[in-house]
């Protein structure tokens, strides 16, 4: 998912141009009973199984939501595509090739003009956290604060085919590339340095918190900031459909009125991830 962010971010974005006449999807989703909901597969901290239960952030925001709106979450998770704008033809706007119905909600989606505009059939709303890349170390084996380049001949862990895992095979001339060991995801890589298999490993902050957090012990965060990272962190949002409009809109009062109370917060406390609001503009 990560591989389609492509740097500058911004807060929620509602898409230019009029909506087409159509029944209100609010409506319709209080007249049905259900919410349908779709997340990431095998991405936690934010959508994962545990014990066979579907768990994490924005299953647990999700959940809330559904509740606020006196119903139920009709949850999906799904595999990422190659990119976010298939997630988002798949899961929002129009289906899946083998017939998967669309939700009515979409979580976890970057806050991106170029994105948004790109996806005129969505709508990208509610901003609900604020993301960025960190570093993770095991202070047996090296100094997390020393420049990337003096990790060399050291076992460093990444994602495959993510920001990370570009970011330590491309960066500093590419002399850690070498050293890379790819994994599927980037809890993964974490839990690797915390089990003392890896020196050092580059993850989204939240994979990194949520990761010490479930397995504490000496492996330790950076920081200082990341040389040479193209990304310097971005908006997490939600998505619903062009015509859902005032869908998004009570969700995103929805969310507000969670961040006040203190609710959000404690979602995010759940799984040891420190709550970050978005940056507004």
């Amino acid at each position: 998912m990560l591989r389609s962010i492509s740097g500058g971010v911004m807060a929620a974005l509602l898409l230019a141009g009029a909506a087409p006449a159509a029944a209100a999807p609010l409506d319709k989703v209080k007249k049905t009973g259900f919410l349908r909901v779709a997340v990431y597969k095998d991405f936690a901290p934010w959508a994962y199984r545990k014990d066979g239960r579907l768990v994490g952030i924005d299953v647990d925001i999700a959940n809330a939501l559904a509740a606020k709106l006196g119903v139920k979450t009709d949850m999906v998770d799904f595999l990422a595509d190659e990119d976010v704008d298939g997630d988002l033809r798949n899961m929002v706007w129009r289906g899946t090739l083998i017939g998967q119905a669309p939700a009515d909600v979409m979580m976890h989606v970057p806050a991106d003009r170029t994105l948004a505009l790109r996806n005129d059939r969505v709508a990208i709303v509610a901003p609900y956290y604020r993301e960025a890349f960190a570093m993770v170390c095991d202070p047996d084996q090296a100094d997390c604060e020393a420049p990337p380049p003096q990790f060399k001949g050291k076992t460093i862990y990444a994602e495959l085919d993510s920001v990370p895992d570009f970011y330590l095979s491309g960066s500093f001339g590419g002399v850690l590339r070498g050293d890379v060991t790819h994994v599927p995801t980037g809890a993964e890589a974490v839990a690797a340095v915390s089990a003392g298999k890896a020196a050092m490993a580059v993850a989204t902050r939240a994979q990194v918190e949520n990761g010490l957090g479930e397995a504490p012990g000496k492996a330790v965060l950076r920081k200082g900031p990341l040389p040479a990272i193209s990304s310097p962190g971005w908006n997490v949002a939600v998505a619903v459909k062009d015509d859902s409009r005032d869908l998004g809109d009570e969700i995103e009062t929805l969310l507000a009125d969670m961040q006040k109370s203190g609710e959000l917060d404690a979602i995010f406390a759940r799984y040891h991830v420190v709550p970050r609001a978005p940056l507004l503009r």
